[in-house]
């Protein structure tokens, strides 16, 4: 019964003993816990550790050592612990400074400074390894002399205050996968879960709103063998302070802790509350006040209804009856022009005849888009293209840029898509470029493109024919992965065209010649498109390039020609300093010479392109006789338009021997 009694009593103080070397308290009434400097506990059961005044520290120890070792000479042991604190600061400019859970070899931080040390170090004895002092600090002023990012963020600490890591403070949401911004001076509780795990030697920090449960993803981990840092046993604790002008109140609502183990997870419902942020609002009503207030809100009234009606202009879209079941894909104006600062000159990612392409940022979901806006004068087919958006939406491979949706206002059309943060790829590939993508990554790209081109071609519901595919069209994710853009976009041109008559759309240099003569897209166009673009990915060199006033470097004539003197290597873009797999390159030059041939059924297709590039089907081999029966092709070398109005079943460049043997061959019988 006695010992009945004593849990029922901890209980209902907030506390309660855990096994492991471990504790739990829902609030601190009645704690024992060891506090200096400022730090009190408050009539409600909150851990107070600093107050609203300049140049304050506190430190609240748990007043007992804790076993981190079961010798002098072992591994640390795991722990784990749990708490919940909130940061109020004095004012919106005053915030500051932070707060640390700290493990130390004496209870409290002996000689600790306030202000930039937060209570834990001082001038002297920070950074330097005889502290044994590992620490987890949530920081709210930027210090530039302890390298901060920033002035909110959280980081893990050997030592001294320079983190070894650390991250602008904030929690993975697994709904939007992704992490949300977290303010640490917001006046809000804040979860906490540390964890080390003493055989993987990782350790891993953890954060998220009160009402929120933990998260499947710690925002900071750190993989560092503790056991040179810690002794023995440890002390286990909180520090903070205040500096001048920025103050701030620190509180801890709730602490758990555990050894070999996970700690008790925080109950919230016990938890004391955090006193009021600034007076109690007052509601007082004089007589003599109504007029004017009368007068004011009548004035208020009357420019907010102007304002509205001017906005409503300015943001006004042509939204007809039909597009009423596109709504799910449809943005509006008013949220891209808002997600791109109003389409800023400083958010202009890139330009092109079809128009610009803006950075923005959803203010709803905090999702990074890019917005391409075309310009479109023809209405008719505009139903059809809107419908062909809304179809590509439904695209999804890894190695595709997502299309999100689009919006239409006057002559404009607006496609939004996902954001890739390293932009497109011949950035990398041209010029001086300030870094150059490595083999091992092209080969990933290339790898990339051809399974995406095969799911359009082959795996969608729908057969989906590119039509564009060059370096500049695919972009690099966060990842360096990458991703076919633009797709469906060349048709937006053929919308409201007579379905009779054709239309050439694509890049010179990557046109195929059948699609020249007839105007019409296939998986074969596709095909040519990629072998240039497997070639300008190895090469480093544009399919065409200007080399004198009438004259054009041809990159396919200048492969093909090194292959016949078996010199195909020779080709490979010295940027990378011989830096390459051999074979890997060799087998891309040469499937791009195969996908340039100029019968579009000796093209291998883009299954057989992906299993030639796995390894997992050889190649066919190549020679002389199967490439000038299957017919190689340099188009546009002549000029797009002599190519365009030729006839000829070869158009090549007559002005070289490479054309002028392909050309033969293919009149003398050749395919």
């Amino acid at each position: 019964m006695f010992v009945t009694w004593l849990l029922i009593s901890a209980t209902l103080l907030g506390f309660v003993a855990a096994d492991n070397g471990g504790f739990t308290y829902n609030g601190f009434h009645s704690a024992n816990l060891s506090l200096d400097g400022s730090a009190e506990i408050t009539p409600n059961g909150l851990l107070k550790l600093t107050k609203a005044t300049r140049l304050l520290q506190g430190h609240a120890f748990y007043p007992f050592p804790i076993d981190f070792k079961t010798s002098p000479n072992d591994s640390v042991l795991s722990f784990s612990t749990n708490f919940v604190f909130a940061i109020v600061p004095e004012g919106p400019m005053l915030n500051g400074h932070g707060i640390t859970f700290a493990i130390t070899p004496a209870r409290g931080a002996p000689g600790a400074r306030p202000s930039i040390y937060l209570g834990l170090f001082n001038d002297s004895n920070n950074g330097n390894d005889t502290n044994h002092v590992v620490a987890v600090e949530f920081d709210t002023l930027q210090s530039i002399e302890f390298n901060d990012i920033d002035d909110n963020h959280v980081g893990i600490d050997v030592n001294g205050l320079t983190s070894l890591v650390s991250k602008s403070a904030s929690y993975y949401d697994g709904k939007s996968d992704s992490f949300r911004n977290l303010s640490l001076v917001s006046g809000k509780p804040t979860k906490v879960w540390i964890e080390y795990d003493g055989k993987a030697k990782q350790m891993d920090v953890t954060i998220a709103p009160l009402n929120s449960g933990k998260p499947n993803r710690p925002i900071l981990s750190l993989r560092r063998d503790l056991s040179t840092v810690l002794h023995e046993t440890m002390f286990i604790g909180f520090t903070s302070s205040t500096g001048t002008p920025a103050i701030s109140t620190h509180y801890i609502l709730g602490w758990s802790f555990t050894m070999n183990g996970s700690a008790q997870e925080i109950d919230t419902s016990k938890l004391p509350r955090l006193p009021r942020i600034g007076p109690k609002k007052k509601s007082s009503l004089l007589v003599i006040g109504m007029p004017i207030i009368f007068t004011v809100s009548l004035m208020v009234l009357v420019l907010g209804l102007a304002y509205c009606a001017l906005r409503k202009r300015m943001f006004k879209e042509l939204l007809e009856d039909w597009e009423l079941e596109y709504g799910p894909h449809r943005f509006k104006y008013k949220e891209l022009y808002t997600a791109t600062n109003g389409f800023s000159e400083k958010e202009v990612l890139g330009a092109g005849g079809f128009g610009r392409v803006y950075k923005g940022t959803l203010h709803s979901s905090r999702r990074e888009i890019a917005v391409k806006k075309v310009f479109h004068e023809t209405r008719n087919g505009l139903r059809a293209f809107i419908t062909e958006v809304v179809s590509l939406g439904q695209l999804c491979h890894r190695n595709l840029v997502p299309l999100l949706g689009y919006c239409r206002r006057k002559g404009e059309l607006l496609l939004v898509y996902e954001y890739m943060s390293n932009g497109s790829l011949d950035k990398y590939l041209y010029g001086e470029p300030k870094c150059s993508l490595p083999w091992r990554q092209r080969f990933q790209v290339i790898k990339g493109v051809a399974s995406a081109l095969v799911y359009l071609h082959e795996e969608w519901e729908q057969l989906v024919v590119h039509r564009d595919i060059k370096a500049s069209n695919v972009l690099l994710d966060s990842e360096w992965n990458g991703r076919l853009g633009d797709f469906g976009l060349a048709k937006l041109y053929d919308h409201g065209t007579d379905p009779q008559t054709t239309h050439i759309v694509g890049t010179l240099g990557y046109l195929a010649p059948e699609h020249i003569r007839t105007g019409k897209g296939t998986t074969y166009t596709d095909v040519f498109a990629f072998g240039a673009f497997l070639l300008e990915v190895a090469c480093g060199r544009r399919p065409i390039e200007p080399k004198g006033p009438s004259e054009n470097f041809v990159l396919v004539e200048w492969v093909f020609s090194c292959w016949n003197k078996g010199e195909i290597l020779n080709v490979v873009d010295p940027k990378l300093r011989m830096d390459y797999v051999a074979e890997e390159a060799e087998l891309v030059l040469k499937l791009g010479l195969l996908c340039s041939l100029l019968e579009p059924t000796f093209r291998p297709s883009m299954r057989q392109v992906v299993l030639y590039l796995e390894g997992s089907m050889a190649p066919p081999e190549l020679s002389a006789l199967n490439l000038s029966t299957a017919g190689l092709t340099i188009p546009q070398t002549s000029g797009f338009d002599g190519f365009v109005g030729s006839s000829a079943s070869f158009s090549g460049c007559k002005s070289c021997s490479y054309c002028t043997s392909v050309e033969n061959s293919v009149l003398s019988g050749g395919r």
